[in-house]
């Protein structure tokens, strides 16, 4: 299936400056319990975790400009780690997929030993990602060091498949996206940080009810980050790992009708997560003290993504507070083919 013929039925409109075709957002936590807050610490700690973040001098002055036009919430921990992944999404996110490869290998290498220091003239993000986890090894219980590690890796593996499926122009289909785009959002190991002091037993996160709220917590935070990327990446033309993108191929529909088709996603999502968080087991002692914590920090995380997405800067500049209100975005440009399968393999 061709570019042209994914996008047929949008309507697009011409104006002074060019094409464009305006799609609607879904308004998809207009009812979440969870409302949007700030973190006390959040105006000192930025400070200190961005200075920190520039110090390894990853980005150019412009890329660093626009980085640092991202705001990140949370204590000093979980900027840092915002920070490290937001620097391996974008630097790996324009790497061939054998440089992807390196690339991950070194930060895994580094955050499986934070007190070995690295080899000179090594890739700078290799020793950010073993200062961030020396730093916060230090704090975290065993279980979280474990669960951190292991969902670290799952990432940090998917950012490769990802790489490879752009090289190749492959787009998956839904259910087969969803398993390596649980990966590759990188919610996994944040909601390990979030959950950093807490020493729950890993038979009470494999519990059914446990495990599956933390899965609708994931694929919640996939649909909110794929709906408000999409412009951006539509617009550099690396939208294949893009959720929008994936309906609109399987299911041969244009954006719009894709962004509903989420909307109804989503919605199921938002239902199943009300559903078993009624059900949260007892398990006896403090475990059941912290299980309660840990499932308030999942909602807490779907809420934090949908407000750092319209308010980091990220994918609507200055413009994000605008659109969250009125969820109109307008996709502008005439672009040539651009990584899109003529092909929809699971």
């Amino acid at each position: 299936m061709s570019t042209t013929s994914l996008r047929q039925d949008l309507t697009t409109f011409v104006d002074e400056d060019g094409a464009y075709t305006d799609v609607h957002l879904p308004k998809a936590l207009a009812s979440w319990p969870w409302p949007r807050r700030v973190n006390p610490h959040y105006e000192s700690v930025k400070q200190q975790a961005s200075a920190w973040c520039e110090s390894f001098q990853a980005f150019n002055p412009q890329a660093q400009d626009a980085f640092n036009k991202c705001d990140f919430t949370g204590y000093r921990v979980c900027c840092d780690m915002m920070n490290l992944f937001f620097c391996i999404d974008e630097i790996t996110d324009l790497s061939p997929s054998d440089a992807v490869r390196s690339q991950v290998d070194i930060v895994m290498d580094a955050i499986r030993h934070p007190h070995r220091p690295r080899p000179f003239g090594e890739w700078v993000i290799g020793e950010m990602a073993r200062q961030f986890w020396a730093n916060a090894a230090l704090i975290a219980s065993p279980t979280a060091q474990a669960r951190f590690i292991d969902s670290c890796q799952t990432y940090l593996d998917a950012l490769v498949q990802q790489a490879e499926d752009r090289e190749k122009g492959h787009i998956r289909l839904v259910e087969d996206y969803f398993t390596v785009r649980r990966g590759s959002i990188g919610a996994a190991p944040s909601i390990t940080i979030g959950a950093l002091y807490l020493n729950i037993p890993q038979e009470a996160f494999d519990h059914p009810v446990i495990s599956k709220l933390t899965e609708i917590c994931v694929d919640m935070i996939i649909i909110g980050n794929d709906i408000c990327s999409y412009k951006v990446e539509w617009e550099r033309g690396d939208e294949g790992h893009n959720l929008v993108t994936v309906i609109m191929q399987q299911f041969r529909v244009d954006v719009q009708h894709a962004m509903h088709h989420i909307a109804n996603l989503h919605d199921c999502l938002f239902n199943r997560f009300l559903e078993h968080w009624r059900r949260i087991p007892l398990f006896g002692g403090p475990v059941d003290s912290e299980i309660r914590t840990y499932c308030n920090m999942l909602a807490n995380w779907v809420r934090a993504n949908d407000s750092w997405s319209f308010e980091g800067g990220r994918y609507f500049g200055d413009k994000g507070r605008e659109i969250q209100t009125t969820r109109l975005v307008r996709l502008t440009g005439i672009r040539g083919e651009k990584k899109i399968s003529t092909s929809c393999r699971g």
